[in-house]
């Protein structure tokens, strides 16, 4: 294939194994051209020096990728000024408040982490196997854990899911359930901020429009912080986990070792993290000046996609990269978290929901396995999401 030729962009949706094109590429064409699902030109990315120079150079922009006219990843789904999160909550004075919630050593949340976890794990060896890792753990663990930080009803968190699987859909054409889910859940949000029960984050945030340093917030901005980090927060999480869960399986070497000695889950959890492949569309990021990319110069207003998963593969940073090591030197040197000014502000968290969930689960089902054949599953493609759509397992 010509170095010209336009290659389709995102490679295979299953997670269970690398693309043989993320290596093929990496090794000829770090930098290469591409056609996205939405039918643009972009530049993909999959060296890990090359990624990591897009991730913290600002002259490459997240916010810009939702401005008219600029080429597209994939049809927007949630309001084009939501994209830069982070950036509009920095803005807004709210960073500290949400930073707050979403510190791990927030008082009593461990504990709550380790009992709902345990309490979710029980339930399945109950019910008896199969039972689906994905739907009856991992999804529900980690949208409990986010309706704890927001302070609200863990009853609610099905209502709000609903609409993460179109909120993170990638598709080339506008979905026209997005805003309706949206503006649902805003709605919802919003009625939490005059509820005497609210408590966690949402009750600070509420507290705040009594301030006169606030006064320039508003109620839809602020159910907005509510309503972006319950759906990234448990999409990033639940995702994670879920590939975590799929990576046990396919190491059952690593599974032995963790059970016969849980003192190295968090050692395991930096690889586990390495490794993942739920992040299988790139991370975008559009050019504000004419910047040279290794051997290519990528002109302002052009887009370019980081592939998280080519450089946490990638030998000159990782060597032997296929091999879980959990001796690894630089293991936390890994791109899952993205970088820069992006770098995702619950890091921590991240890592403390996992190591929990697998402490939990190695506990109480340490010999679980597929009920089905790997190459059975089926997967589910979204934003930041490649996930197999059940994880049915037995022990």
């Amino acid at each position: 294939m010509s170095a010209d030729t336009l290659i389709d962009f995102p490679f295979s949706w299953r997670g269970d194994q690398l693309p043989t094109e993320v290596e093929e590429l990496r090794s000829s064409a770090p930098v290469r051209r591409v056609r996205t699902i939405a039918g643009d030109e972009a530049w993909l990315v999959s060296s890990y020096d090359l990624c990591k120079q897009v991730l913290e150079d600002p002259r490459f922009s997240l916010k810009d990728t939702s401005a008219p006219g600029a080429p597209r990843q994939y049809a927007l789904t949630i309001p084009p000024e939501v994209v830069n999160n982070m950036g509009n909550i920095t803005g807004a004075g709210l960073r500290k408040a949400v930073l707050k919630a979403l510190n791990p050593k927030s008082p009593g949340l461990v504990d709550w982490m380790r009992a709902y976890a345990g309490q979710l794990v029980d339930g399945l060896v109950r019910e008896g196997a199969p039972v689906d890792l994905r739907g009856g753990f991992a999804d529900p663990y980690s949208a409990g854990m986010h309706c704890r930080i927001l302070g609200i009803p863990q009853a609610d968190a099905p209502r709000l899911m609903r609409s993460l699987d179109i909120a993170f859909m990638n598709s080339a054409c506008p979905v026209a359930g997005a805003r309706l889910n949206w503006d649902r859940d805003i709605a919802y949000m919003t009625e939490r901020l005059d509820d005497p029960a609210t408590t966690g984050l949402m009750a600070e945030l509420a507290a705040l429009r009594t301030d006169p340093e606030y006064a320039h917030l508003t109620d839809e901005m602020l159910a907005t912080v509510g309503v972006t980090m319950f759906g990234a927060g448990v999409v990033s999480t639940a995702g994670f986990l879920t590939m975590a869960l799929v990576s046990l399986l396919q190491h059952p070497e690593l599974r032995a070792e963790l059970v016969a000695d849980p003192g190295k889950i968090p050692a395991a959890v930096e690889e586990l993290l390495r490794i993942n492949l739920s992040i299988g569309d790139g991370l975008p990021r559009l050019a504000l000046e004419d910047v040279r990319l290794g051997d290519v110069r990528v002109a302002a207003g052009e887009l370019v996609l980081v592939l998280v998963e080519g450089a946490n593969f990638d030998p000159a940073a990782f060597p032997d990269p296929h091999t879980v090591d959990l001796t690894r030197p630089n293991s936390a040197a890994h791109l899952s978290f993205g970088g820069g000014r992006h770098y995702c502000p619950a890091t921590a968290l991240g890592r403390r929901h996992a190591e929990i969930a697998l402490e939990a689960l190695l506990e109480r089902m340490p010999q679980f396995r597929l009920a089905v054949p790997i190459e059975q599953l089926v997967w589910r493609t979204g934003f930041m999401k490649r996930l197999p759509e059940r994880l049915p397992v037995m022990w």
